[in-house]
């Protein structure tokens, strides 16, 4: 079967878009060859710096002919219809149509229209254009004359040539004929800029690839980087040193070079006084080139390996010496910026993060980190830190955003405030949790243990979540801004890793009302706002009003403040300017700002969604790691769950109790009765809730089932007290025999509507006894 090469040779196309550029080719073409009915047997695309291709292999020489029948109006429809089906069709007249008989609807025309299959090479002589024409590359340019034209060829560089083949192994393949910005596709392409510029006549896959690399050419990004790793690799061992694998700079390199050749540099020793990392984030970033290690002590040596695209007639000499030029200055600039910081004290820099908007509805950085310090103090005796070592942690970890090296290198934030915490004399902990409170970044990233760098961790990610929440900035769909996501996923790490033992809701009521306190300290009053109407007064240092029928406590300090922590009926925040305006000015436009127009929500609501969005976030990392997503549901659906350690405990039980029999039969039991009940109070309006009356029972299954679900419910509450979940569950299994029982013998909706209603009440008992380990209605199957 005949095979399709494709090549798109251009000017230096970045690094960055070639792997997703080579993809979006396979995708494009290979889905309008199948839409046109091409189907392949494979495809492989590749990038070079310099050209973009793709291989389809084992497409057809033709187009399989089409057999389409198409109805059309009834025979005795009006002249027009008729007319507009012999268009659509193609048909010269009625009589080339058939006619179906419908005993019902009438007899109706139908044509059937066949279509003889086109030569495969000139329907990817339409595709070809089509997709380049319409191709997403990020960024695009126009060049040459022709770009003042309509229509006009856009690609991300100049575009040089086009190579299009078509045809099978045993044959010479064709030409493709097209063109593409005046370009006509053909069978030449360009070996290596420098070493073989000269053009190449290609036929196939296996042509191409040769004869290209005899031009020194490697058209397969997967081994460049390969030949890199293994030549570095190489390099450093001849040097007694080990490379440092950096896989994103390792796809970056093989990206730069067509025909890559490790060469090794080396720098001035004494710039291996400044951090490591700093070192390496200056060549990497500077220079695109890898940095080594001394294997035996695990640190730096002042060499790197740089990639060249050119084996240099001087064994590249002048490429290492020119490298080692720019990484000399690029280092001194390092140094500088290492030893400028370090003259200035963490603690001093902060009254400039005064001047910093973090957001415009929450406030100033200064203000972010000062909520930090309040959490972390929260936290601190929850997760075992130190409270005062928390606090300065809290205050210092995000000094290092204004410093000169994190400035030049951002993705040493957190790294950085270590280092400059060690040298200013801080505690270890807090040195360390200057870093480690960004951590985990990522799914495969380490979790912090050490109980300060936890509990500023915990502090970073739960503000951030609860703050955005708040004033309704809620990820959508693929839309996530903020990233929190990545912060609540982090957040539910600590606390697992960890074994954090902890009431979420407390934890984000302690998160708002820290912002809350801080517009208190700058408006100095704050009326909490009911939306109740009776004329109940409250008791503060303040008063008690009504307003339009709605009641106001105007409170004047935070002591006074702290009565009302966001306690019913107070659900809504109203800030004022003054001491002595108070309600009378809440009727002013411009005298207060409120909770609504400040652009937040409901603090109720909000903890209701954030532990919503928390339980979904569970759900995706324990199915991971094989568990249940409907177990989370139902333990989540129990009122006052919201201790994550504990949440999982109690999955963990109820899965291994569900796989079972006793576990799936109870669960079946459960589901029936849940039903029935269902069924009949949405047939009646009536909700049998209540205990059922023990003197109307008639039958021994009712008496033994009530007895049963008693004795669960006592065994089932008093191991969920002890925190014994496998006994909880051991002793829900005991009602599966009961629950059989009754429904093989008990017939629930009898004619006597008393004894009726009573087996209803009963049935639902087992729903309420099984809610004490979970709500078994979430849970499928």
């Amino acid at each position: 079967m005949p095979d399709l090469l494709l090549e798109f040779f251009s000017e230096e196309i970045p690094a960055r878009m070639q792997a997703r550029a080579a993809e979006d080719l396979k995708k494009l073409v290979a889905d309008k060859l199948v839409n046109a009915g091409l189907v392949y047997e494979g495809a492989t695309a590749f990038a070079t710096p310099r050209r973009l291709a793709l291989s389809i292999a084992g497409l057809p020489a033709r187009q399989p002919d089409v057999k389409e029948e198409r109805k059309g109006p009834r025979v005795d429809a009006n002249e027009k219809a008729i007319a507009g089906f012999l268009k659509a069709t193609g048909l010269a007249s009625v009589e080339q149509a058939k006619i179906e008989r419908d005993p019902k609807k009438g007899d109706f025309y139908v044509a059937v229209i066949e279509r003889a299959g086109r030569p495969a090479i000139e329907v990817i002589a339409e595709i070809v254009p089509e997709v380049a024409k319409a191709f997403p590359w990020p960024k695009s340019m126009r060049w040459g004359e022709a770009s003042a034209r309509p229509g006009a060829l856009n690609w991300v560089r100049p575009l040089h040539s086009i190579v299009a083949m078509f045809g099978p192994e045993t044959e010479d393949p064709d030409v493709v004929r097209f063109e593409v910005g005046g370009i006509a596709a053909g069978d030449t392409t360009y070996g290596h800029r420098f070493m073989a510029p000269q053009a190449i006549k290609v036929r196939r896959l296996d042509d191409y690839v040769a004869k290209l690399e005899k031009a020194k050419v490697v058209v397969d990004p997967a081994r460049r980087a390969q030949m890199i790793l293994t030549d570095a690799k190489t390099l450093a061992f001849a040097q007694g040193l080990e490379l440092v694998e950096d896989e994103g700079l390792l796809a970056e390199v093989a990206g730069l070079v067509e025909w890559p050749v490790p060469l090794m540099g080396s720098f001035d020793a004494a710039f291996l006084a400044i951090p490591e990392e700093l070192i390496r984030a200056t060549i990497r970033n500077n220079q695109k080139c890898f940095v080594v290690r001394d294997p035996n002590t695990g640190k730096l040596a002042n060499k790197f390996i740089l990639v060249a695209n050119i084996e240099a007639s001087d064994g590249g000499g002048a490429i290492v010496a020119g490298n080692e030029r720019v990484i000399r200055a690029r280092l001194s600039d390092a140094k500088f910026f290492y030893e400028t910081d370090l003259k200035t004290r963490l603690e001093d820099r902060l009254p400039k993060f005064e001047q910093i908007v973090f957001h415009e509805k929450l406030g100033t950085q200064a203000e972010r980190i000062a909520r930090i310090v309040a959490l972390a103090g929260h936290l601190a005796p929850i997760v075992g830190a130190d409270t005062s070592k928390a606090e300065r942690a809290a205050q210092l970890c995000k000094a290092d955003l204004l410093t000169e090296a994190v400035g030049e290198f951002p993705e040493l934030q957190g790294l950085m405030g270590r280092y400059y915490a060690e040298a200013q004399g801080e505690d270890e902990a807090v040195a360390h949790a200057c870093e480690d409170h960004y951590k985990p970044k990522g799914p495969d990233d380490l979790v912090p243990a050490d109980p300060v760098s936890v509990a500023v961790a915990l502090a970073d990610k739960i503000d951030i979540t609860t703050m955005f929440f708040w004033m309704g900035e809620v990820p959508t769909g693929s839309k996530d801004p903020y990233a929190l996501r990545r912060a609540t996923i982090g957040a539910i790490r600590l606390i697992l890793d960890n074994k954090v033992r902890m009431s979420l809701t407390d934890l984000f009521e302690s998160c708002i009302w820290n912002f809350i306190k801080e517009w208190d300290n700058q408006y100095r009053s704050v009326l909490l706002v009911s939306d109740e109407s009776d004329d109940e007064t409250a008791e503060s240092d303040g008063n008690s009003h009504l307003v339009k029928g709605r009641e106001f406590v105007h409170v004047r300090s935070p002591n006074a403040l702290e009565q009302f922590r966001l306690t019913e009926p107070y659900t809504q925040i109203a800030f004022t300017f003054g001491d002595e305006q108070g309600v009378d000015g809440f009727e002013r436009a411009g005298d207060f700002w409120d909770s609504a127009r400040l652009g937040f929500r409901d603090p109720f609501a909000t903890i209701d969604n954030i532990l919503s969005f928390f339980a979904d976030r569970l759900k995706v990392q324990l199915r991971e790691q094989g568990a249940r997503h409907d177990l989370v549901d139902a333990v989540f659906a129990l009122e006052g769950q919201d201790d994550l350690v504990l949440i999982v405990r109690r999955i963990e039980a109820l899965g291994k109790f569900l796989d079972t029999d006793d576990g799936k039969n109870l669960l079946a039991g459960t589901k029936r009765a849940a039903n029935i009940l269902r069924i009949e109070e949405k047939k009646d309006g009536t909700s049998y809730t209540g205990a059922p009356d023990a003197g109307i029972y008639s039958q021994d299954e009712e008496k033994e089932l009530a007895r049963a679900i008693g004795v669960a419910k006592e065994e089932a509450s008093a191991a969920v007290a002890q925190e014994d979940f496998a006994a909880a569950m051991s002793a829900m299994s005991k009602l599966r025999p009961h629950v059989d029982a009754f429904f093989d013998k008990v017939t629930v909706n009898v004619d006597d509507a008393k004894l009726r209603a009573n087996r209803l009440r009963l049935l639902n008992e087992i729903r309420e006894a099984t809610r004490s380990v979970a709500d078994f209605s979430k849970i499928e199957g």
